[in-house]
């Protein structure tokens, strides 16, 4: 077994995106390795490159050692006499957000870090890279200030690929494992289960949900809770403000606004815990506005909010489908095929859907995700929509399988899971 796991797609993109003259924005759910990617990572790629230790300035800024550089006018000084000559200076800074005050969050504009980071980015020799809790240092709120001068790095928590090639053995085995617990780097260095799932549990009330009540100044706790819970239960199911308001009141007995319940929805969506999917209408070529689908950020945060009580297969195997085509970088959204079918002479519409329509780029893709397609009427139900697109885009069939990879008469491939999520070029197939 490895010692580390390697993050090599997000070290590729920061070596990409190396001295661009920007500054780059690392984001991302809190304790998904952003710190680990820059400060050990991309660290040892640079020395290995032939970079100096003394051009590399790092600073955490949750470090006691750092504290007096939280102070914005302070850091930039400090940065500054760090810069002796004209070689190109690295400049690492973690957690920004102590270099933040509550207030200047209020408006980006005047935040002074940021008008410490552009007045370093005029210097030639210098590539700046920062991190930050989502917390306090949302992308919305960081490209604003930058002015354009910022460059998002998004990373997710650990890919199966990037689990399996960690643990190895069993395919399948490593996949009941990680669709229990997730891709939390941490749960990985764990001993048992108890300590892995006292640890997811302890990250959604000691670290998300107190970043998001400070930030937002949250009046009702209790609503963000049980809304939290409600989206828990609902992945891979259609919700919408309304029948989230409609369950707390019936069954909680909670009485809230719909104003209050969609401000907490985006605050949970902008701290990246959850990922919301819009429902598109295929041959109308529109989006509805509502109800659409809302996907945990790791399953395993998902699994150990809900006590690990609910398993429903089907619903986290589509979540973590999900979650590899972000991580790919697809834009996606669910499919909406409207299908007119004919019964006793009569003709009647059906709204079918379509789990997933990807887009990146000029290409475009539609894929289902099925537990199990053993039997023949249900491969045709999944099939159905996908043949009622009525276009020439790739349409792909996901199943649980270790099947090889094969393409039916009407064009559609068929793809086990684990191919799909270990290669990373199986849409191509």
């Amino acid at each position: 077994m490895q010692n580390i796991i390697r993050r090599d797609h997000y070290l590729k993109r920061l070596v990409d995106k190396k001295e661009n003259g920007l500054v780059k924005v690392i984001t991302g759910i809190r304790r998904c390795g952003k710190s680990f990617l820059l400060f050990n990572l991309f660290y040892d790629y640079l020395i290995e490159s032939g970079v100096k230790e003394d051009q590399i300035i790092s600073i955490a800024l949750d470090d006691d050692t750092f504290v007096q550089y939280r102070e914005p006018e302070v850091l930039s000084e400090y940065i500054r006499s760090k810069i002796i000559n004209k070689d190109m200076y690295y400049i690492l800074i973690d957690e920004v957000q102590y270099a933040i005050t509550k207030e200047e969050l209020k408006n980006p504009e005047n935040i002074r870090l940021y008008n410490v980071l552009n007045g370093l980015l005029r210097l030639r020799n210098v590539d700046i890279y920062v991190t930050g809790s989502n917390s306090k240092m949302l992308t919305k709120d960081v490209l604003t200030a930058f002015r354009g001068r910022g460059d998002e790095i998004r990373v997710y928590p650990i890919s199966f690929k990037e689990y399996y090639s960690f643990v190895g053995g069993d395919k399948s085995d490593a996949y009941e494992e990680y669709a229990l617990y997730g891709g939390m780097p941490l749960v990985l260095s764990k001993k048992d289960d108890a300590e892995k799932m006292s640890y997811l549990q302890t990250l959604f009330t000691e670290v998300y949900f107190k970043d998001i009540v400070e930030r937002y100044d949250i009046g009702l706790p209790d609503v963000l809770t049980e809304l939290t819970d409600a989206l828990c239960s609902a992945v891979g199911s259609l919700t919408n403000v309304n029948k989230i308001k409609n369950t707390l009141q019936t069954v909680k007995n909670i009485q809230v606004s719909n104003t209050t319940l969609s401000n907490y929805l985006d605050y949970l969506s902008e701290s990246f815990l959850f990922s919301n999917a819009k429902r598109y209408d295929v041959k109308g070529k529109k989006y509805f506005e509502y109800p659409s689908k809302y996907y945990c950020t790791d399953i395993g945060i998902r699994n150990a909010r809900l006590n690990f009580r609910q398993q429903e297969e089907t619903h986290i195997m589509e979540n973590i489908i999900y979650n590899e085509l972000l991580c790919r970088g697809y834009s996606v959204d669910v499919g909406v095929v409207e299908i007119t079918e004919t019964s006793a002479g009569k003709k009647t519409k059906k709204q079918c859907e379509i789990d997933f329509i990807l887009n990146r780029g000029a290409k475009k893709y539609y894929i289902q995700s099925a537990l199990s397609v053993s039997e023949q009427s249900k491969l045709e139900t999944e099939l159905r929509p996908l043949k009622n697109t009525k276009d020439f885009f790739k349409k792909i069939l996901i199943s649980k399988t270790s099947m090889k990879p094969w393409t039916d008469e009407d064009g559609i491939l068929h793809l086990g899971l684990y191919e799909f999520l270990i290669n990373e070029d199986s849409l191509e197939l």
